[in-house]
């Protein structure tokens, strides 16, 4: 007889589960069961039904529904995520329960109450990238459901999925009124003790999405041009850019990002000519202080660059003495040409992905080619292997630590006054070669030279830790997270903090800060790492256990015997102490 055929059907899954829930039940068992099995009964249960939905099943704090369209899967959600608001308003931070949501559309299998396939397991991932109290979509998701439904999106770009063999692009859903409303309402942070700007993401008016890179480009050149004024206190790319894409209220944004000016703006180009708009808001009046545009050949991209730079200055100080921005200083390279593929690159590594990092290092490859002092290309270069041996994409590790090693040293050599060149070259040094005090050093000029590099500092951090001085690693990150409060690195800071207070016998804050890495980026092997080896030495082994599970899915090459591959750590008795917390929270040298 011929085999029995699988039953298939289209489906719209949502796949939820509970941000944090081990703290909350080993703060309070029995009050968390209580609470989640009330906010089944009376708001996620009645939302599943009224959008037709079906719950597939619940394990703990999950819950995996079927729907037949996307529309009423996304109506549910936002209308489930929006009620939570309201549930948690009263609740101690500590104590709220806040759901992780994805969405995805695909082919599934069914298996009587049960359903499985990747349109099932694409949904688990999404919900794994989302924020706590959000939402991610795939694009299949937003392509039926635009125009059906009122909501906005962010985009997240391509993402690398765990056990999905393609990248998934990722949107997150900017939730409604009463989310949105609760956030404004949240504490500000406080404005710092000198001038503050955020440069949000430029539009591109070229008509053509392939030259999104070059406005971004524009944007990265002018925060860098910006934060090198000791003064002025400027916001780091990464959290200016989770605006990419969005419909901004400046006051809110100051709000978030604790600044006193946002200067927005639009690039258009074309051919080889560029023009180059901005204007000055002051976000306690949302008052337009200064707009102004320069227009120029595409061989005045720098000078343009220093127009906007100069003249932003000019507004927010104009009793201060105007800073000098010296363009010979700035000026990356001679060649446009050059520096287009450098524009190029920088797009591919900020996508995270492999196929991004193989696009990124190519393109740098090329821009060194046509310019061989482009220090920055050296330094973004050698940058492109910490990814690769940060997403364990390395082909052949002996050959990529030597062209690493090649690559930082060059810029190094090229880029003595070039911070950007400095830092990512000592990052490389540090992380990829493990020669951490020549890559401390490094960073260290860099941010001498700078000491508004945020991703220096958050670098520096990292490498501060593993050279055994977790004091002075929990003081540059906590630098880092006040330059960038909404970087989408922000999970690496809070890893960072969470190893140094690993290292220095602090197992409860470690821990803490562990899991808030692991909901900003579930998909990052340290964060459960360093959860493991925290709580199997402050004596939770249930919870060591449980993050070490975790560190199996995401990496199951890893062994004892291989753990300093994935930090460099210097001390013998700090790599004791890791290794220690490791076995006991059940990492061995012949596990499955």
């Amino acid at each position: 007889m011929p085999p029995e055929r699988a039953e298939r059907r289209l489906a719209a899954i949502l796949a939820a589960d509970v941000a944090g829930y081990s703290r909350l039940m080993g703060a309070d068992e029995e009050g968390t069961l209580a609470r989640l099995k009330a906010h089944r009964r009376e708001l996620i249960d009645p939302k599943t039904a009224e959008h037709r939905g079906r719950v597939v099943k619940s394990t703990g704090d999950g819950i995996l529904i079927e729907f037949p369209s996307v529309v009423d899967a996304i109506r549910c959600a936002v209308e489930m995520q929006e009620g939570m608001v309201t549930r948690n308003a009263d609740i101690p931070t500590d104590r709220r329960i806040d759901f992780r949501v994805g969405i995805n559309l695909g082919d599934i299998i069914v298996d009587g109450d049960d359903i499985h396939g990747d349109g099932v397991n694409i949904a688990a991932r999404l919900e794994g990238l989302a924020q706590p109290g959000g939402i991610c979509i795939s694009q299949t998701v937003l392509t039926l459901a635009r125009g059906k439904v009122p909501f906005e999106i962010e985009d997240a770009g391509e993402q690398a999925l765990k056990n999905i063999d393609r990248p998934v692009h990722v949107y997150r859903v900017i939730m409604g009124l009463a989310a949105r409303r609760a956030a404004s309402e949240g504490p500000a942070l406080p404005l710092p003790d000198k001038p503050s700007i955020a440069v949000l993401p430029f539009q591109n008016l070229s008509g053509d999405p392939e030259q999104e890179y070059f406005a971004d480009g524009m944007v990265e050149e002018i925060i860098a041009a910006l934060s090198r004024m000791r003064w002025l206190f400027v916001i780091a790319r990464n959290s200016c850019f989770t605006y990419k894409g969005r419909a901004v209220d400046v006051k809110q944004v100051g709000r978030e990002l604790g600044v006193r000016y946002v200067l927005e703006g639009s690039v258009r180009k074309a051919g080889t000519r560029v023009r180059i708009a901005g204007e000055l808001i002051d976000t306690s009046t949302a008052a337009n202080l200064w707009a102004d545009r320069f227009e120029g050949s595409l061989e005045d991209v720098f000078d343009l660059q220093d127009q906007v730079t100069a003249s932003v200055v000019g507004a927010i100080a104009p009793k201060l003495e105007q800073a000098e921005i010296d363009r010979a200083e700035r000026k990356p390279t001679e060649s446009l040409d050059a520096y287009d593929c450098y524009l190029r690159g920088m797009a591919g590594y900020h996508r995270w992905t492999r196929e991004g990092n193989d696009n990124a290092l190519s393109h740098f490859y090329r821009a060194i080619e046509l310019d061989r002092n482009f220090a920055p290309a050296y330094g973004m270069a050698a940058r492109c292997y910490v990814q690769r041996k940060g997403g364990n994409w390395m082909a052949d590790r002996a050959r990529e630590v030597t062209e690493a090693r090649r690559l930082a040293r060059r810029a190094e050599e090229l880029g003595k006054d070039n911070p950007a060149a400095l830092w990512t070259a000592g990052w490389a040094l540090a992380y990829v070669v493990g020669e951490l005090e020549d890559g401390d050093a490094l960073i260290d000029r860099a941010l001498a030279l700078n000491p508004n590099l945020t991703l220096a500092l958050a670098v520096s951090g990292w490498v501060k830790v593993w050279l055994g001085d977790p004091e002075a690693a929990i003081e540059r990150e906590k630098r880092a997270m006040r330059l960038s409060p909404q970087d989408t690195e922000l999970w690496s800071m809070h890893a960072a903090t969470a190893c140094a207070h690993f290292f220095a016998g602090r197992y409860a804050e470690a821990c803490s800060l562990a899991e808030m890495a692991m909901r900003e980026n579930a998909n990052a092997v340290p964060s459960p790492c360093i959860a493991a080896a925290s709580s199997a030495l402050a004596g939770r082994l249930e919870d060591a256990h449980m993050a070490m599970a975790r560190v199996r899915q995401l990496d199951p090459d890893l062994r004892l015997s291989n753990l300093r591959e994935l930090f460099p750590i210097r001390r013998f008795e700090d790599f004791a102490k890791w290794q220690e917390g490791m076995r006991k929270a059940g990492l061995q040298n012949d596990q499955p």
